[in-house]
């Protein structure tokens, strides 16, 4: 009985000590635990973090084993909220604990908020805070030991819902925050232990407005594995150009990146890393220089990659096929020759050069040799394509624009040493079209390139033609075709390139002028031959069809073509050939043949009154063997009509070019209107010309810049008109001149030799020809005796001799040897029936008028003596004793009487070009006694 009532106390008493304690546990659990919390949970964020933090509420249920807190929030010491959430639930795993392992059914939380902050140097804000809250409690943050095994925890689901992150960047001059909501994370049957049988699954989204994150797979723990695919999202440009800014020289203006990929993770060993599926596309990218520009200078439509992949073990990365479509970049140069693109990357590049003292680091130990990393890319495909450049350094803005541009290649990989083959196709805004194509190999490099262009407009080239020539191009379209190769597999580069050029309808005026200067219908090259190395160019036959050139003499006596040379080159150093120092190869060059089908030359000579306009035209003929090597002699055969009637004719050798070797031209003209030469003559003659033909004979011999020319001149049935006011006309009866030069056809031939230094600015072949002319005209006109006799070959006697005669004293008897004179002038007159011979008869009144007065004395007395003869030779010297007055003028008359009496009776001068002037009473006495008498020349 009392055994019973022992036992009945017994279960009593557990009973009540079970009830104890399930009260004290629900009480503690219900009440302590909350309380317990709400007060350690503020008290720990202030111990740990600094921070100042507040519960709303919190709730627990020990029987459930699950805590629930409302409402946290908490302040930095800045008094901004950093952390906080409205819900957080967690739910422990009762048999999960009875097996040693604290185990979670559930964790949830609601819209947790978090601030972080990105400082100024590099730290977070939570490290930030939580150093400093370590360093007022005189603590060290403990480190946990590398060999630490994990607690055991597990994770049956945890979730994130409504989560928002606030992330603040300092690092930039000016703060910047993205606001990260929503956040959403879910996470399944995760474990801290190795378990080969399962693994945990989870499932992130985030999203920054339109800008999204999806990230889910499954993850495992020990060892670390996680495998599944990341997508982002929609990344605008605002987003990307903040955390680029650092490492990105551009100013990036648009864009939206979405990028995903599948990957696998694994740390044990060793860590194992790769991607596969990786796709990356780029919408409405636009990119700016700097934040200067007015306007995006780089843009495209998109941008896709496909199939990129990654495998960190294998050290390999490939990449699909790059698509770009309608992308649009300007390029631009400065004055100072920068260009926009590049200033701008040498700009960032010495902006964010460290200092010295920043790169001061040690030496790393020597790493060991890895297998090099290797890549691949299927290959490149642009479509719809432009590039505009804009080039301010020439004088003239250039602006060349690439449309419908076109651009792909084959695949490229790491190894560089597979030919990729490659194809370029664009249209020139200004108008034509080129395109590339062929094979490239990058080591040892090698080129491959089918070269074709068709009616590229040269208008668009002319601010870089006036850099080297003071030109600007109305027309001219230009077409090629060829095959360049190259190859860098020894130094030094060589390659050739073969194909035809072409040029046509080309115009070329001066800049501000309407004035057409150099114009053709086509110059064709083919086949064209060039070497890189050593420099050759070689090219079969030039073929220029109806060139013109306009050539005009300006007032100011400056030539249209001389404007074409800019001055500060025409004042620059001499372009004579560099000599080779025998380092290089000097550059050899060959045309086989050039063609000039119907060639013009049209000149104007404005410094003349009238002003002188001539053409040369209907030109054809070849040049053929033109090079630069020894020994060459090319071959010169021109046609042509000048002025319209007259032919002309080029024939010769060329010697080889840039050397001293001799060139021999001849030039024939036939035909040529003289009149059409008034204006040049008339300027130096005093008279027009009337009429008349001019014929030259021109041999030229050019060695190096020495000439030596014969210039056979001929003028037929020159007329001259009416007199001209000059004061460069020559001081000389040019009439008589011309007279005198003139055979009895009415031809004037002389032949002109000159030689000079073509080198030398006053030397002009043209200008010595005519003042070499008119020199002549004007010795002929101011002695015409010489003329005469150097041109009827007068055996020995001079010009002088030719215009005087010679008389024995007190007779009308010629000297001996004097009629052959008479002869010789006879077969000039009859020659030039316009000339005309002025005869005076003349006296000596000494030598003549003694003779006279001792034949007269004689015939009075008979015999005269010595005596009575000199006594009267004194009388008469002294004027005391006189002839009658009229001995002496029959003397005079008699002697010209003669004259012309052989010349007309014994030699048929006619007597119209015969004149008898007025005796003279002065003539000359020679040495020898004999009485000179003169007479002079004169022309209708």
């Amino acid at each position: 009985m009392a055994q019973r009532r022992q036992s009945s106390h017994l279960r009593r008493n557990l009973v009540i000590g079970a009830l104890v304690l399930f009260v004290l546990y629900s009480l503690a659990g219900f009440l302590v635990l909350p309380w317990w919390l709400k007060r350690t949970l503020p008290d720990q964020m202030e111990q740990h973090m600094g921070w100042q933090a507040g519960v709303g509420d919190i709730r627990s249920n020990p029987f459930t084993l699950g805590v629930e807190a409302l409402n946290l929030s908490a302040q930095d010491s800045d008094n901004e909220k950093v952390v906080g959430f409205d819900r957080l639930y967690i739910n422990l795993s009762f048999f999960e604990l009875i097996q040693g392992v604290v185990g979670f059914e559930a964790i949830e939380l609601e819209e947790p908020f978090i601030r972080l902050d990105l400082l100024e140097d590099y730290s977070v804000n939570f490290a930030r805070d939580f150093q400093a809250a370590s360093a007022r409690e005189g603590g060290k943050p403990t480190e946990p030991g590398e060999d630490q095994a994990p607690p055991s925890l597990y994770f049956q689901q945890f979730t994130i819902s409504g989560g928002e992150l606030l992330f603040r960047d300092f690092t930039q001059p000016e703060m910047a925050e993205f606001r990260i909501t929503p956040l959403d994370l879910t996470l399944s049957d995760l474990a801290t232990w190795q378990r080969d049988d399962r693994s945990s699954d989870y499932h992130l989204q985030a999203a920054l407005g339109n800008q999204t994150i999806e990230w889910q797979g499954n993850l495992s723990i020990t060892p670390l594995y996680s495998s599944g695919n990341l997508a982002i999202s929609g990344v605008d440009h605002k987003t990307l150009g903040h955390f680029l800014a650092p490492y990105f020289p551009y100013d990036l203006r648009g864009g939206k990146v979405t990028v995903r990929s599948d990957y696998e993770l694994q740390a044990a060993n060793i860590l194992y890393l790769s991607t596969s599926n990786g796709r990356l596309s780029v919408e409405d990218l636009a990119f700016a220089p700097d934040k200067q520009s007015d306007q995006p200078r780089l843009t495209t439509a998109s941008i896709a990659i496909d199939d990129i992949g990654f495998d960190l073990n294998a050290r390999e990365a490939r990449v699909g096929q790059i698509i770009l479509e309608q992308p649009d970049i300007m390029l631009a140069r400065n004055k100072a020759g920068e260009i926009d693109w590049v200033a701008a990357l040498d700009a960032f590049a010495k902006n964010g050069r460290k200092t010295e003292a920043d790169t001061e680091e040690p030496a790393p130990a020597p790493a060991a040799a890895k297998e090099p990393f290797r890549w691949s890319l299927a290959g490149i495909k642009v479509s719809g394509g432009r590039v505009l450049w804009q080039d301010q350094q020439p004088a003239s803005t250039a602006e060349l624009s690439l449309d419908q541009l076109s651009f792909s290649t084959a695949g490229i990989n790491s190894e560089m040493e597979d030919p990729i083959s490659y194809q370029l196709e664009t249209a020139l805004a200004s108008g034509g079209k080129l395109s590339l194509n062929g094979q490239l190999t990058p080591q040892p490099f090698t080129l491959e390139a089918a070269i074709s262009g068709s009616d590229i407009l040269l208008a668009a080239f002319e601010p870089y033609l006036q850099e080297l020539a003071n030109l600007a191009v109305a027309g001219g379209t230009l077409g090629l075709d060829g095959n360049l190769d190259l190859d860098g597999q020894q130094e030094p580069l060589t390659g050739t390139f073969s194909g035809t050029a072409e040029v046509s309808g080309l115009s070329l005026q001066l800049p501000g002028s309407n004035e057409r200067l150099i114009s053709w219908q086509t110059l064709r090259l083919a086949p064209i031959e060039y070497n890189v190395h050593p420099a050759r160019l070689e090219i079969g036959t030039v073929t220029l069809a109806q060139p013109a050139i306009n050539l005009v003499r300006n007032a100011n006596s400056i030539h249209n073509v001389e404007k074409i040379v800019r001055q500060s080159e025409a004042a620059g150093t001499s372009t004579s050939p560099q000599q080779d120092t025998g380092e290089d190869a000097p550059f050899i060059f060959r045309i086989g043949q050039l063609m000039i089908e119907k060639g013009a030359l049209d000149y104007t000579d404005r410094t003349l009154d009238p002003v002188f306009t001539t053409s040369l035209d209907q030109l054809n003929g070849s040049v053929i063997g033109l090079s630069n090597v020894s020994p060459q002699q090319g071959k010169v055969s021109l046609k042509g009509q000048v002025g319209g009637s007259a032919s002309v004719e080029v024939d010769g050798t060329i010697g080889t070019l840039g050397t001293e070797e001799t060139s021999n031209l001849k030039l024939t003209l036939k035909d040529f209107s003289l009149p059409a030469l008034s204006p040049y003559l008339g300027r130096y003659l005093g008279y027009g010309i009337d009429s008349g033909k001019l014929g030259l004979d021109l041999d030229y011999k050019v060695t190096g810049s020495q000439i030596n020319a014969s210039n056979r001149v001929v003028m037929d049935r020159l007329g001259l008109g009416q007199a001209i006011a000059s004061k460069d006309a020559v001081n000389a009866p040019v009439k008589l001149g011309l007279a005198l030069l003139r055979d009895s056809n009415g031809v004037i031939e002389v032949n002109m030799p000159i030689s000079g230094d073509l080198d030398s600015p006053d030397f002009r072949v043209g200008q010595v020809i005519m003042r070499t002319f008119v020199n002549l005209l004007a010795k002929a006109a101011t002695s015409p005796f010489s003329v005469l006799g150097s041109i009827a070959d007068l055996a020995g006697l001079s010009g002088e001799e030719l215009g005087q005669l010679s008389f024995e004293p007190g007779t009308a008897r010629l000297a001996p040897g004097e009629a052959e004179k008479l002869a010789v002038l006879a077969d000039a007159l009859l020659d030039r029936p316009d000339l005309l011979l002025n005869i005076r008869g003349g006296v000596s009144p000494s030598a003549d008028g003694l003779v006279l007065l001792r034949n007269e004395l004689a015939a009075g007395s008979g015999e005269l003596s010595e005596q009575d003869w000199e006594e009267a030779r004194k009388a008469y010297l002294s004027g005391e004793r006189s002839l009658a007055p009229e001995v002496l003028n029959n003397l005079a008359r008699a002697r010209g009487a003669s004259m012309q009496e052989i010349l007309r009776d014994t030699h048929n001068v006619p007597a119209s070009q015969l004149f008898m002037l007025d005796p003279s009473r002065n003539a000359e006495v020679s040495g020898d006694g004999k009485v000179i008498i003169g007479f002079t020349l004169d022309v209708r």
